[in-house]
């Protein structure tokens, strides 16, 4: 029986760039369709020029019948269903766990990030994927890649990460729009921005709305994410108003789950990292103040339920679980399901720490036909195990 490859079958070969092999490597093969190949440069000074890949070798075409033999995996392009697609902070604790969802689907995906707060760990499950590939670049620099959609997620999201350098978080959640707005315009592509919550700020109105403006402080030592969040969000609906570029707004509220960072400082692995440790238990303030936890499953099913949605549907729109609890009743959940002897301790409450944080998300029910499905007690336990596994052995404060 004849064999033959097909005539447009390119390969390029890439080289792994530094001693950090992967993490600075991009691909070794590519399919070339009616585009030309498409070559990446990195501001990263240890990745050099190279092309990406969007396939494994191999193809192989049965000439007597032209049915097709396909050994490998090929492009996922091949299929109309099927997208390319950049998750900005990928390998961050909801970037990695988006990214799963969508190569599950059979998408391919790039994950760019610099790795200030995202980690290897969270996505070196993926780096043998054939549909996975991973670019180490900052998003306050301008960037330029194909994509049918953009997820952009790049932005400490803690308060010790973002306080760290607020200067560089304001210029991420600023620059970084700006640059993935530019893209998408070039691309005309949908692109998502994963807002927060903190838009709000010490909200007068509960639980809040969309069409809340919030009680924001400008110059406190929580305004550069903030603001930052609020800025881009006007840049958002200003590139839609100005270029009627498809944009999606997230305004996300607190998530957990597995791969949170453990130095982070948000009250969920806190709470679960003392408690295994059999430290005390540090709530600030007395306790009385309100959130709402989200388990990261359901808010990757909102994020992407919100990209796939009618072209009508920007938001902004809240995501996040309606189900209310007190910081002392976190606390104490998380010491019954830990086992922990760990006695509770009261510490000052921050500036401008709010009070109240509950989302409505009448919006997502009504547009999305979204709503979460994890209880607070499963996802937890769900939370601790991976704590107590992954996490608690080789743990060292940073």
């Amino acid at each position: 029986m004849a064999l033959f490859m097909p005539r447009r079958l390119a390969r390029f070969t890439a080289q792994a760039f530094s001693q950090d092999h992967f993490w600075t490597r991009v691909g070794s093969t590519v399919a070339a369709s009616n585009r030309r190949p498409r070559i990446i440069a990195s501001p990263h000074r240890e990745m050099r020029l190279c092309a990406t890949i969007w396939m494994r070798p191999r193809i192989t075409l049965l000439k007597s019948d032209d049915s097709r033999l396909i050994e490998g995996i090929t492009m996922a392009r091949l299929y109309d269903s099927r997208k390319r697609i950049i998750v900005t902070g990928g390998a961050g604790f909801l970037g990695s766990h988006l990214m799963d969802r969508l190569i599950s689907r059979g998408h391919e995906v790039i994950c760019i990030d610099n790795f200030f707060t995202g980690t290897k760990k969270n996505i070196e499950h993926l780096k043998d994927k054939w549909n996975f590939e991973f670019i180490r670049h900052d998003v306050t620099l301008p960037m330029s890649y194909e994509a049918d959609e953009i997820y952009n997620l790049a932005c400490p999201a803690s308060p010790t990460h973002y306080q760290h350098d607020p200067i560089q978080t304001t210029r991420t959640s600023v620059l970084g729009a700006l640059n993935i707005l530019d893209l998408a315009t070039r691309l005309k592509c949908r692109v998502l921005q994963a807002s927060t919550s903190e838009i709000y700020g010490d909200p007068e109105i509960h639980p809040q709305v969309e069409t809340y403006w919030g009680n924001v402080n400008p110059i406190g030592p929580r305004s550069c994410y903030d603001e930052g969040k609020r800025c881009a969000e006007t840049l958002f609906f200003d590139y839609r108003r100005q270029y009627g570029l498809r944009v999606k707004v997230a305004r996300i509220f607190n998530t957990y789950g597995t791969r949170m960072h453990p130095a982070d400082g948000r009250v969920v692995s806190n709470f679960v990292l003392q408690a295994l440790r059999g430290d005390p238990i540090t709530i600030f303030g007395q306790g009385s103040q309100t959130r709402s936890f989200c388990y990261v499953d359901d808010l990757v099913e909102g994020l992407i339920r919100l990209m796939e949605s009618d072209e009508g549907v920007t938001g902004p729109i809240n995501l996040g679980n309606p189900d209310e609890f007190t910081i002392r009743e976190l606390a104490e959940m998380v010491i019954e399901q830990v086992g922990s002897s760990s006695k509770i301790v009261f510490e000052p409450l921050p500036q401008d720490d709010p009070r109240q944080r509950q989302p409505d998300i009448s919006q997502a029910k009504a547009l999305l036909g979204w709503e979460p499905k994890v209880k607070l007690r499963d996802g937890l336990a769900r939370t601790i195990e991976f704590f107590r596994e992954s996490i608690l052995p080789g743990y060292a404060p940073s």
